[in-house]
């Protein structure tokens, strides 16, 4: 009987030892939501970030990704974060609006074309100085993910390539401090979301388009304009954020697994972003657009009108967006 006893109770602590080691073993689950379909090639670079971070944290970290709103909608992706409904997010930085209005910062006119910008950028005093006022918003910033900065003037009948081609033409606008860069130029900007400017264009609410260049092809803008520039004048990012608390209770391995597939993610998207813009200036063409390469020199003729009404406007009083301004003119240095 004794030995039966004996025999149990090793049965019964095998078992509770084997349990404790599985829930030990059970790696941290990190749902992570975003917008993008599948094929948008950021959305491939997300996957393979949480590939990357699944491995770097040596299986410890469990990364489930809901792309295409199916987790939580664009618009609430980060108040879910900050609430802790949900762990991750990616938002694309204008998605900050009001919030945080210095995350727009990279729409400055001319300011985040040179590629090699972006290579310096995830470790930057411009993008730490963000990542300090992220968190001061309710969300811990973990990955920058440069999407394009080959845009795209799109109009009708003739190319807007010199300060004079814009004069009262109804286009585009993004967010205020960009629209007094181009309302510099003598146009009428008029915000509005990517989605509703191929029924602007096709109705004359607007005259002209604004978008990066992969989405003009994507969006078919050129069934309803036909002439089109190409110039780098504003730049997009998504960025990867997560929930404070959830973040500062990972171990330190754990947040340096995230810490160093950040930065490869960032590479990485800076090499997925300029092969998706590659092809779109033939794709135009091919469609029957008349495509325009900007030249350096008509670079520097809208620059110089521009970027000092964006500067402008986007500092204004305000310390925090004054001392970005600063930053970025370091970056630039």
């Amino acid at each position: 009987m004794n030995i039966l006893k004996s025999t149990i109770a090793a049965a019964i602590a095998a078992t509770a030892i084997g349990g404790a080691s599985q829930a030990i073993a059970d790696p941290t689950a990190i749902r992570c939501s975003h917008q993008l379909p599948p094929k948008h090639h950021i959305a491939k670079v997300i996957d393979r970030w949480a590939e990357e971070v699944e491995t770097a944290s040596n299986g410890s970290l469990d990364v489930q990704i809901f792309g295409a709103n199916s987790l939580v909608g664009a618009r609430e992706n980060i108040v879910s974060t900050a609430k802790g409904d949900i762990e991750c997010a990616f938002s694309v930085s204008f998605q900050w609006g009001k919030t945080l209005p210095i995350m727009t910062v990279t729409v400055a006119p001319f300011a985040f074309g040179d590629l090699e910008m972006w290579r310096k950028w995830p470790e930057s005093e411009a993008a730490g100085y963000l990542t300090e006022k992220l968190r001061d918003k309710g969300v811990q910033n973990v990955v920058w993910l440069f999407t394009t900065n080959s845009s795209v003037f799109t109009s009708n009948g003739r190319n807007l390539v010199a300060p004079e081609d814009f004069e009262g033409v109804k286009i585009r606008g993004l967010v205020p401090a960009f629209n007094a860069s181009l309302e510099a130029l003598g146009a009428a900007p008029v915000s509005m979301s990517g989605s509703k400017v191929y029924e602007a264009l096709s109705t004359g609410v607007i005259d002209a388009g604004l978008t990066d260049v992969a989405a003009a092809v994507s969006r078919k803008y050129y069934e309803v304009q036909d002439h089109f520039t190409v110039v780098p004048v504003i730049s997009v990012y998504f960025h990867g954020y997560m929930n404070p608390d959830f973040y500062d209770g990972l171990t330190n391995e754990q947040k340096a697994a995230l810490d160093s597939a950040g930065k490869k993610a960032a590479m990485w998207a800076i090499e997925a972003s300029e092969a998706a813009s590659a092809s779109a200036p033939d794709t135009l063409r091919e469609k029957g657009g008349t495509v325009h390469i900007a030249t350096p020199k008509e670079i520097a003729a809208l620059e110089s009108i521009m970027r000092p009404a964006f500067d402008a406007a986007f500092s204004g009083d305000d310390p925090d967006s004054q001392k970005m301004i600063e930053l970025i003119k370091k970056l630039e240095n």
